[in-house]
């Protein structure tokens, strides 16, 4: 078990599949993070513009690092379709040293590679 201080989980929600795996190449292609896992069917209930709605979504889990999170939030907030989208930040304390190396390498740009 390695800490794991530096990196972090996103959530983001989306409307569809489609847009979801839209917004994870996206993600992807910047070496804004590792991984992007899509979890489809989920329904949302929410308060939105005072009333209580009801919306089927997907959830992406996005695995980064703390240096990224600011471009990462940029990019969700530019190509997503939501007025307000979801982008929470949860830590991460501790994980396998083998899949946290895999994530920090798969963090860095380019040209630092």
């Amino acid at each position: 078990m390695k800490s794991a201080s530096r990196f972090s989980i996103v959530l983001v929600t989306a409307p569809d599949l489609k847009t979801g795996r839209r917004l994870a190449k996206a993600a992807l292609d910047a070496r804004l993070v590792a991984c992007a896992n899509l979890i489809p069917k989920i329904e949302s209930r929410y308060w939105w513009q005072g009333k209580i709605e009801s919306s089927p979504e997907i959830l992406i889990l996005f695995k980064t690092t703390k240096s990224r999170l600011a471009p990462l939030e940029r990019l969700i907030l530019s190509k997503h379709p939501y007025d307000t989208p979801e982008f929470l930040v949860l830590p991460i304390s501790a994980g396998n040293r083998k899949y946290l190396d895999w994530l920090g390498e798969h963090t860095r740009p380019r040209a630092s590679r």
